[in-house]
């Protein structure tokens, strides 16, 4: 399968989750989760409203069926059917009559964006409302509208996904994507899609670590994940959070809270070398869960890997993040890099000269001669040198790709030829 194909299969999940209406809770989020194991192997771990994870308390559930709002002619002027986006997540129920004064405290618009509704919640404060575009709002003028909201909000579980692969070692490897939204097909469909198919691409390997892909809903999810799996969460070594990778724009890193973990040097090699232009940005404790996953009880060497990230995009929040502002291309794109970055961590090894002193003949061992043979031949035969003269058991393939400044699949496949005829053996 091309990279292409990939980014189009993405996309077509993309559109068959969009009409979903998802929150933290409820049947959306689950009805989600039943799609994605059409792909891969996800587990769905329920957790009972009420339960204590830290110092938050899993919410009680959500679901709604229907919600409009009716003028005095019966004609819904706002239909949840026809953007689910349009209800104030987790409204409590309604039905009654309201005067336009009462309403209005009850309708969220954007003033600068007249022609958008806005994504609004309201998960830890009952309330209920509607989201609708400011040219919506200021064309109402009768005294009087119906108003319902036929949702539930009552004792239940939080639901999440995992999918994980076990590799040849027990460290992992964690992808986390939040779920919990409706109709943003950015923010954060895009990312859903993308950890699908990166887990249904890395079963089909061999992989070094084991891989945990986390399907959550934001926030109350990584903690109520990090409250049960403490035991799983020291065995974690590297991770990135999934989020906005189907836009046009170009890639940013925020990098853990370290700062200097070999995910964020793994990541930056990665973009650096990639040809396109990209940002990297300090960490900060705001954002999507990787904030969690940073905590100081745990600090995680897990970062953040976007597009043009949370806020940054004109769509962001409202219903132009619709499935004409994802593209296939970037969703490609975006699935090539996190690949990149995940071949690379898995084969980040560290070695050590067999021969170390003086230069070894290399032509005796056919690599002169493989070497001659290439359009690139001084690249790889300078590949080949400072794998030799670095693999002094301390450095790893990483840190001799960035002391070279080599692109790591040209060390990684000069290391391979070196181990092949007894130059390198691999420190454990």
């Amino acid at each position: 399968m091309t990279s292409q194909d990939i980014g189009q299969d993405i996309y077509k999940l993309i559109e068959e989750l969009y009409p979903i209406c998802r929150s933290i809770t409820g049947n959306g989020f689950r009805e989600s989760m039943q799609i994605v194991q059409k792909h891969i192997p996800l587990e769905l771990r329920e957790v009972p409203s009420g339960t204590q994870v830290f110092d938050w308390v899993v919410p009680k559930e959500w679901n709604i069926r229907d919600a409009y709002i009716k003028n005095s002619k019966g004609e819904k002027v706002v239909d949840f059917q026809r953007l689910n986006l349009h209800i104030l997540n987790y409204s409590v129920p309604i039905k009654r009559r309201v005067r336009l004064a009462e309403l209005k405290e009850h309708l969220f618009s954007l003033p600068d964006e007249p022609d958008l509704v806005p994504y609004r919640t309201s998960y830890y404060k009952e309330n209920w409302g509607f989201c609708v575009s400011h040219k919506l709002l200021e064309s109402l003028n009768d005294q009087e509208y119906d108003v319902l909201i036929d949702s539930s909000l009552e004792n239940g579980h939080l639901t999440y996904g995992e999918c994980f692969i076990k590799g040849e070692i027990d460290d992992e490897f964690l992808i986390s994507c939040h779920s919990c939204h409706p109709s943003l097909c950015n923010d954060n469909l895009s990312g859903m899609g993308l950890v699908t198919y990166l887990a249904r691409h890395l079963r089909q390997r061999k992989m070094r670590y084991s891989y945990r892909f986390l399907f959550i809903p934001g926030t109350i999810g990584s903690i109520t994940w990090l409250s049960l799996n403490e035991d799983k969460a020291s065995k974690i070594r590297h991770g990135l959070v999934v989020a906005c990778v189907g836009d046009p724009g170009n890639m940013h890193y925020k990098k853990t809270r370290r700062g200097d973990a070999e995910i964020d040097k793994a990541v930056t090699h990665v973009l650096k070398h990639s040809g396109n232009a990209y940002e990297i940005m300090d960490f900060s404790p705001y954002g999507y869960d990787e904030r969690q996953y940073a905590s100081p009880g745990f600090n995680l060497a897990i970062g953040n890997l976007s597009r043009t990230p949370h806020g940054r995009f004109p769509e962001y929040h409202t219903s132009a993040d619709d499935l004409d502002f994802v593209k296939s291309e970037s969703l490609s794109d975006s699935f090539s890099k996190y690949n990149q970055i995940i071949n690379l961590v898995d084969n980040n090894r560290k070695y050590l000269n067999t021969n170390p002193k003086g230069e070894p003949q290399l032509g005796k061992r056919g690599l002169y001669s493989t070497m001659g043979g290439r359009k690139d031949a001084s690249k790889y035969e300078m590949a080949l040198l400072w794998v030799l003269n670095l693999s002094d058991g301390q450095h790893t393939l990483l840190d001799i790709a960035e002391r070279a400044d080599i692109a790591f699949p040209s060390i990684q496949e000069a290391a391979t030829a070196l181990v092949d005829c007894g130059l390198l053996v691999e420190v454990v």
